[in-house]
C-alpha cells in the first residue's frame, strides 16, 4: 500500500509540474506575443541636422536571428519590412547588417522585448562614405550650380458653355377617349393616352446641362413629363411626355457645354539642404525638367524615366496623402556644388 501511495503521489506531482509549466508557457506566450515577429524600420542618412536625414533607398538589410537570416531592401522612403516566421523568445538577440554602395556598412544588435516592446519601429542611421577633398587635386574643377528652378506642365480639364438648344415636340391625342385597358392609359386608367417624344445629340465632346422640359400649350394639366432620359444630362438626351386629353405642345431647352484639356506651364523653386535639393509636384504633372546655370550657362535638364541628370542623382516617391503628391529628392554628384 505504501508503494502504491508513493506512485500515486509521484504521478500527482508530475501532473502538477506539467500543468504548471503549460500555464507558465501560455502566460509567457500571451504576454510576449510569441510567434511570427514582424520587424519594420527605416534607414536614414546620419546627420545632426534632422532636415538632412534623408531616406537611404535601395540599401540591403540583412536580419539574422540564430541560424535564420533574411534579406530585404529599403524602398524610396528608406522603409524595410521583414517577417520572421519562427518563435522568438524575449531577450533573444537580433543582428541587423546594412550595406549600400555610397554609405558605410555597419551591423547593429538589438534585443527582443516582451509584448509591450516586442515590435518597435526601428530607426537606423547610415554614414555616407567620405569623399575625396577637392583641394587634394589642384586640377579638379568644381562646377557651380546656380539659379535653379523646376519647370513642369500641369494638365486640367475645363468646361465652357458654347450655346443652348431649343426644340418643340407634341403629343397628339383626341380628348375624352376611353382607354378600355389598351395601354398607355391615364394615371387613373380611364383615358386613352398619347406619347410625345424627342431626342437630342450635342455632338462628340459636348454635353447637355441644365435641361428644362415643360408643357407650353394645350391641356397641360392632363399631361405628365418623364425626366429619366435627361435629368443626368450627357451627350445624348431624350424626353417623353404623356397626354390623356387633346393635343399638347412641349418645349425642351438645354445648355451645351464643351469639355477641353488645358495645359499650363508652372515654375517653382526647390528647397536646399546641404548638397541636396527637394521639391514636390502634383500627381498630374508632365514634362518635368530642371533649369539651372552651370558656371553661368543656362541649361535645361529634362527628368526622364531615370529622373537623373549629369550633376544630380534623384529619387521619386508618392506621398500617402489623397492627392498623391510626387516627392523628389536630388543629391549633387561629385565635382558639383551649389
Amino acid at each position: 500500500m505504501a508503494i502504491i501511495h508513493r506512485r500515486r503521489w509521484r504521478v500527482v506531482v508530475i501532473a502538477g509540474i506539467v500543468v504548471l509549466v503549460s500555464a507558465l508557457l501560455m502566460l509567457i506566450r500571451r504576454d510576449s506575443g510569441l510567434g511570427a515577429l514582424i520587424v519594420q524600420g527605416v534607414l536614414l542618412r546620419q546627420d545632426e541636422d534632422v532636415r538632412r536625414q534623408q531616406p537611404v533607398a535601395q540599401a540591403q538589410v540583412t536580419l539574422q536571428s540564430g541560424r535564420t537570416s533574411v534579406t530585404a531592401e529599403t524602398d524610396s522612403q528608406g522603409y524595410f519590412h521583414i517577417p520572421l516566421r519562427k518563435v522568438i523568445l524575449p531577450g533573444a538577440k537580433l543582428y541587423f547588417h546594412f550595406s549600400h554602395d555610397h554609405y558605410q556598412s555597419f551591423t547593429e544588435q538589438v534585443s527582443v522585448g516582451l509584448r509591450s516592446a516586442r515590435n518597435p519601429l526601428y530607426v537606423f542611421h547610415m554614414r555616407e562614405l567620405p569623399t575625396q577633398p577637392s583641394d587634394g587635386n589642384p586640377g579638379t574643377h568644381i562646377t557651380k550650380i546656380t539659379n535653379i528652378r523646376i519647370r513642369y506642365v500641369e494638365n486640367a480639364t475645363s468646361e465652357s458653355n458654347i450655346g443652348s438648344i431649343t426644340q418643340i415636340f407634341e403629343a397628339r391625342n383626341a380628348g375624352s377617349l376611353p382607354c378600355n385597358g389598351h395601354e398607355p392609359c391615364s394615371p387613373d386608367g380611364r383615358w386613352k393616352t398619347a406619347v410625345g417624344q424627342a431626342s437630342l445629340d450635342a455632338g462628340v465632346g459636348n454635353t447637355f446641362r441644365q435641361v428644362r422640359v415643360s408643357c407650353i400649350a394645350g391641356p397641360c394639366p392632363f399631361t405628365r413629363i418623364d425626366d429619366s432620359g435627361y435629368k443626368n444630362g450627357g451627350q445624348k438626351i431624350s424626353v417623353s411626355a404623356l397626354d390623356w386629353s387633346e393635343t399638347a405642345t412641349f418645349l425642351i431647352e438645354a445648355e451645351v457645354y464643351r469639355t477641353s484639356l488645358n495645359s499650363s506651364v508652372h515654375h517653382l523653386f526647390p528647397v536646399f539642404f546641404g548638397q541636396t535639393l527637394n521639391f514636390t509636384l502634383p500627381a498630374n504633372e508632365e514634362g518635368v525638367s530642371i533649369e539651372a546655370e552651370l558656371d553661368g550657362t543656362l541649361m535645361v535638364f529634362p527628368l526622364g524615366p531615370d529622373i537623373n541628370t549629369s550633376w544630380t542623382s534623384c529619387t521619386l516617391r508618392q506621398s500617402q496623402t489623397t492627392d498623391r503628391t510626387r516627392v523628389y529628392h536630388c543629391e549633387l554628384k561629385s565635382g558639383f556644388a551649389f
